[in-house]
């Protein structure tokens, strides 16, 4: 678990995940274009489907503006292409199952889940500037609604 918390001005930091084919990719190879990071709990739930297609309807406004779009769950890779290819979502969701980079992040730890307090993913996102950093952090965000209130803070 963590208490540490990203914030703009800060340096992204850097990973390389397997995502849902096995390939693996790193941030550090996006470096020169924006990037959003989105961590969300689990594939194939109703709240993180919400969120993955508002993304995947929203992908050609984003690709347009030289905006990257990164999904990161704790999902093994071949729940991942389940959920991508059931979904046609068109980006690239990475496996994350030991949570280092939810970690390093700040995405990973106690939140409240229906009024009880528990252990998880945080679900945040992040804007990473083609120079590497952070734009914006938004932490304990809600599934819907999330992606439009992006695009207006990014004009895209």
């Amino acid at each position: 678990m963590t208490d540490k918390r990203l914030a703009p001005g800060d340096e992204a930091p850097d990973f390389t995940l397997t995502d849902a084919d096995g390939n693996a990719v790193s941030l550090s190879s996006l470096r020169g274009q924006r990037v959003i990071i989105y961590f969300y709990p689990a594939a194939m739930t109703p709240g993180c489907t919400t969120q993955a297609c508002d993304f995947r309807d929203s992908l050609a406004d984003l690709s347009a503006a030289g905006t990257t779009v990164l999904g990161i769950s704790p999902d093994q890779p071949a729940k991942l292409a389940k959920f991508r290819d059931k979904e046609g979502l068109t980006f690239p969701l990475l496996s994350d199952p030991g949570h280092e980079v939810h970690r390093a992040y700040g995405t990973y730890g106690e939140k409240k889940l229906y009024g009880k307090t528990t252990v998880g993913v945080i679900r945040s996102t992040f804007v990473v500037g083609p120079d590497g950093l952070l734009e914006h952090a938004y932490y304990g965000v809600k599934a819907t609604g999330h992606v439009a209130r992006l695009r207006k803070d990014l004009g895209v």
